[in-house]
């Protein structure tokens, strides 16, 4: 099961906090909030069973 971990405000945003998580060895999945704008809103989504582990890496980085 996948779980949001973070919304971002741009599908830019999205991208950085993906790259600093996968550089962590976490899987990780953007999904946009809306169809229309795939350029928008994004979550960031996880294995729910690391969401914990992600949100501390989360904070060391500032986000």
């Amino acid at each position: 099961m996948w779980t949001v971990v973070y919304m971002a405000n741009t599908r830019k945003d999205a991208e950085k906090v993906e790259e600093i998580l996968v550089k962590e060895g976490f899987l990780v999945k953007i999904k946009p909030i809306s169809k229309n704008n795939t350029e928008g809103t994004c979550e960031i989504l996880v294995p729910r069973s690391e969401a914990v582990e992600v949100h501390s890496i989360l904070m060391q980085h500032g986000i």
